[in-house]
């Protein structure tokens, strides 16, 4: 767990309320929705997979695996973020495993091995970065798929209203990280990796002028 825990959860649950008015994060549009199915049914093996979605939010890339069938199971250290998963799941009709956690280091009841391991903007939030990156790849069964959907920003805050949490600044990835430097890190861990820019506007409902990628590696 970080040191910076109780920031990081504070900072998170406070912006869990409006978490999803922003286009890429709610899909409520649904030409955006359409838009992270697509590229979602791309980087899936067939289903029914077992999908560890870590730094889930809201759970609305968790909810769009279960309606494709597959087993999605979400983590996240912001309990009002998981709370929101959990209602969003249940009312679409799945039984979705949604828990509080450090997504870095994934608690053991979240399942020990996994097809695929998704995650969505986390990696710059996080202080060790490539540590996480290890013990993601360890809960890969072998042929699973890591899904790294990552940036790099003028700001990785979600809004300039407040700051982030208190020992930021030491984060190495605060920013985001570019797709050369992970796929760098990524290299002696996997077998294969590529990369897929992610510039359409129709996934984030706005033209965009940054970095915007999905890192698929395979071990």
């Amino acid at each position: 767990m970080p040191e910076n825990s109780a920031s990081i959860v504070a900072f998170w649950d406070a912006f869990a309320a409006s978490f999803d008015e922003e286009a890429d994060h709610g899909l409520r549009d649904p030409g955006v929705g359409a838009a992270w199915a697509e590229r979602l049914r791309g980087w899936m093996p067939d289903p029914p997979a077992d999908v560890l979605d870590l730094g889930c939010g809201t759970g609305s890339l968790s909810l769009v695996l279960a309606e494709q069938g597959h087993r999605p199971v979400g983590v996240d250290l912001a309990p009002l973020m998981v709370e929101r998963a959990r209602r969003k799941l249940t009312e679409a009709g799945f039984d979705a495993v949604t828990m509080v956690g450090d997504a870095s280091d994934p608690p053991a009841r979240a399942g020990t091995s996994f097809d695929v391991i998704l995650s969505r903007h986390l990696l710059w939030t996080l202080p060790d970065p490539r540590e996480a990156l290890r013990r993601w790849i360890g809960l890969l069964r072998p042929g699973g798929r890591l899904v790294l959907v990552e940036g790099r920003w003028a700001s990785a805050e979600p809004g300039e209203e407040q700051p982030y949490a208190v020992g930021s600044e030491a984060m190495p990835w605060m920013g985001g990280v570019e797709a050369e430097r992970l796929v760098r890190v990524l290299r002696p861990l996997v077998e294969t990796s590529h990369v897929e820019p992610l510039l359409d506007p129709a996934l984030w409902g706005r033209s965009v002028q940054d970095e915007r990628y999905a890192v698929v590696a395979f071990v």
